[in-house]
């Protein structure tokens, strides 16, 4: 919703600046209207759209970004949470319960990352209760009894501190590191651009209508930006999150259903040991 309130302000302040040129185009001395005055404006308004278009790329750039990695990081932990799960699953049965415990906590995670009602994210909720150290307890707690076992068990240990890592690093990415500085500069420039258009545009429907879509066009693609940067909420979420639900049901089974490849292992840069494993090929050795 704040994304949706940056995207109207943005389209307000650069159409408001063209009215406000329209403006000053009706109370300004003929001088400051002149042939002279009209192409000097325009010779700095072409060097400012152009510092406006390299600063809106590396915006643009810097979200997705921003996106990519995010999504990058869900989808390895949710590679992980598999991972461990078959790798408990080979150990044998006694690790039933903490294959349990191993989805509760996945199911809890996913309700702190998205929140049902579509909140945003509680960085002290995401930083609270129980982690992967409640399975890396049960997991010290078993007693190999051959070498295959003692080569899970510490396969499986590994898995536990990646995903350790994987919920240190979400917290680090909950809110943006979106350059807001830039940012705020970059609408400045469009909305004076945008005066300079209407001071000698002529007042007419039309040309306010073509000023109105060009903000308006403008507008969208900033309030995408602002979506991109934050995975956790917004319109962003909806993708990651479909994919993120249905973890629950794969974790605790004897074998994954078949679109958890198409959903987590069609990724380039995803290792081809990720790959088989999700496909259902389950070796007792990777």
């Amino acid at each position: 919703m704040k994304d949706v309130l940056i995207g109207v302000v943005v389209f307000a302040v650069i159409f408001g600046g063209a009215v406000l040129g329209m403006f000053l185009g009706k109370v300004l001395p003929d001088p400051h209207m002149s042939t002279e005055s009209r192409d000097a404006i325009r010779t700095i308004m072409a060097m400012l759209g152009t510092l406006s278009a390299v600063v809106l790329g590396l915006l643009t750039g810097s979200s997705i970004s921003s996106l990519a990695e995010k999504e990058s990081e869900l989808r390895g932990a949710g590679v992980q949470f598999i991972m461990l799960d078959r790798t408990l699953a080979e150990y044998g049965p006694e690790t039933a319960k903490t294959r349990a415990l191993l989805k509760d906590l996945l199911a809890g995670r996913i309700n702190q990352i998205w929140p049902e009602e579509g909140g945003a994210v509680s960085l002290t909720a995401l930083s609270s209760g129980a982690g992967i150290n409640l399975v890396q307890r049960d997991l010290f707690a078993l007693s190999p009894q051959t070498e295959q076992q003692r080569w899970l068990r510490s396969k499986a240990l590994e898995n536990t501190n990646t995903i350790a890592e994987s919920r240190w690093t979400t917290i680090e990415q909950v809110g943006s590191r979106f350059p807001w500085a830039f940012f705020v500069v970059v609408v400045s420039w469009l909305a004076v651009i945008f005066a300079s258009f209407g001071l000698f545009a002529p007042r007419n429907a039309s040309v306010i209508a073509a000023l109105l879509v060009a903000a308006l066009a403008l507008a969208g693609p900033i309030f995408m930006m602002l979506e991109q940067i934050s995975l956790m909420a917004g319109w962003s979420r909806s993708p990651a999150l479909r994919c993120a639900s249905p973890l629950i049901n794969w974790v605790g089974r004897d074998r994954p259903p078949e679109h958890a490849v198409a959903c987590l292992a069609d990724r380039k840069s995803f290792p081809s040991v990720s790959r088989s494993w999700l496909s259902g090929d389950y070796p007792a050795v990777c």
